[in-house]
């Protein structure tokens, strides 16, 4: 019998469920990493969260919905909508850079890393559904925040773009050049080294995105 066709999950409760959910998603979250999706059994997930399988199944239904929400928890948590708010009073170099700094230590630190290795290879074994779900809530999600700043930049008259779409992609992949692959492949001898280059091809994506689409 499919334990997770016949309990629907269920919305947030009293604190001793959140902190249930809050521990499941740890849990999950952990083991994800480490063994990739495939390899992580709803059993393990309990056993390691201190709750019992059903109590999973209740909570989040399946273990799709889990790391869904495993994925969407963790994007939420780190880059938050307030990441990309837009003040027409703030000088748009700040805003960027704000922005910039968040994202790249964020997406080419060890753990993110770590989770894109473990969908990588569930992609490699015919999972593609699993990467399909992290595009839908990370980066679909924070391109959509960038498109919506820029937008908001260029009715303040601070940008001139005529293509945000793109624009957003451009910024995105400026502020981390090469680094979220040298990470990804194990080549960061020095972590102060590589922290330091973080913030500095940071600045310079930004320095150069402004110099394509500030108002001249």
């Amino acid at each position: 019998m499919n334990t997770s066709a016949q309990i629907r999950p269920q919305g947030p409760g009293r604190p001793k469920d959140m902190e249930k959910r809050a521990a499941i998603l740890v849990a999950a979250k952990a083991l994800f990493i480490r063994n990739a999706f495939a390899g992580t059994s709803m059993d393990a997930i309990a056993a390691d969260a201190g709750v019992s399988k059903l109590t999973v199944y209740s909570h989040f239904g399946d273990k799709d919905n889990l790391f869904r929400e495993v994925i969407r928890s963790r994007i939420q948590d780190l880059l938050p909508e307030e990441t990309y708010f837009f003040d027409p009073h703030a000088d748009i170099r700040a805003t960027l850079l704000r922005v910039a700094l968040t994202h790249a230590h964020l997406d080419c630190n060890a753990e993110t890393v770590g989770t894109f290795r473990a969908i990588l290879s569930d992609c490699r074994q015919g999972n593609p559904r699993y990467g399909k779900l992290i595009w839908e809530e990370g980066a679909k999600r924070t391109h959509g925040l960038m498109e919506r700043l820029l937008q908001q930049a260029v009715d303040a008259g601070q940008l001139d773009i005529d293509d945000v779409a793109r624009a957003s992609g451009q910024f995105l992949s400026l502020i981390k050049g090469n680094l979220m692959m040298r990470q990804m492949f194990g080549c960061t001898e020095c972590p102060e080294s590589y922290t330091e280059e973080i913030e500095s091809t940071a600045r310079a994506g930004v320095e150069m995105f402004l110099r394509a689409y500030q108002p001249r």
